[in-house]
């Protein structure tokens, strides 16, 4: 079907203070600085990261539309997607990382596609995906399951659950926690998982303080370090109770 709309572009963030030519590829810079109108979660933090790419017109000429976040199941069509439906094109950003993974994004793609609207993805940073590249874990069969329960027993009884599911379907486990809270989490790990469970933490990637330590939950138990407000991915994979043993410094 041929219409006259214009396209919704789903811009990739950056996951840090990084240089956008650092991990922007020349052809998503070039389609994001011509973009008049952004579909975003927050306009101050995008106006920031737009200004840093540089973008054609003037950020105060730009539109902005926030993202309704307490009414995002009764989306307007017109409200958010009424420049695509005038033949303009627009652009969806997420905070951080790709749009539509743990945002409230993909609510608004799926309107697009119901109106008609083409849909086109641009190539950027995905927090999980470069934490899954870099875990050495199974990248063939793997689940992102967002955020975890806050209080226990409940989130000790889910990290439970992501390990049995893992060493059922040898798949690996991705989810993501609340900055502050990472201390805390790890701490839960290390008390409900087995020790020869393989456990990755990723956290401020693509940034100049990136750290990515794949290990055993054993081995995490005498871990240092302070993960404190720094963007996270943890990913946990228990092939190794299935007697895969991994050979270190060799």
């Amino acid at each position: 079907m041929t219409n006259n709309f214009g396209k919704l572009y789903l811009v990739p963030n950056l996951l840090g203070a990084t240089k956008p030519e650092q991990v922007l590829p020349n052809g998503t810079l070039t389609v994001v600085k011509r973009l008049k109108h952004f579909l975003v979660e927050n306009t101050r933090t995008s106006r920031r990261v737009l200004s840093r790419i540089g973008m054609d017109n003037a950020i105060d000429d730009i539109e902005f539309i926030e993202l309704d976040k307490h009414n995002a199941h009764n989306l307007d069509l017109m409200e958010y997607l009424g420049a695509c439906l005038q033949g303009e094109d627009m652009g969806l950003m997420s905070e951080a990382g790709t749009p539509c993974v743990a945002d409230p994004g993909a609510l608004v793609v799926d309107l697009a596609h119901s109106a008609g609207i083409l849909v086109v993805p641009l190539v950027g940073p995905n927090a999980m995906i470069l934490a899954l590249m870099a875990s050495g874990f199974n990248g063939q069969a793997f689940a992102f399951h967002g955020y975890l329960p806050i209080k226990s027993p409940e989130r000790q009884n889910a990290i439970k659950d992501l390990e049995r599911r893992s060493m059922a379907h040898n798949e690996t486990e991705l989810f993501i926690e609340t900055p502050f809270r990472n201390n805390a989490m790890l701490q839960d790990l290390c008390k409900s998982l087995h020790p020869a469970t393989q456990l990755c933490i990723a956290s401020n990637l693509t940034c100049d303080d990136e750290l990515i330590i794949s290990q055993s939950v054993g081995e995490w138990k005498s871990y240092k370090g302070d993960l404190n407000k720094k963007p996270a991915v943890f990913l946990i994979y228990s092939e190794a109770r299935r007697g895969f043993q991994r050979r270190k410094n060799q």
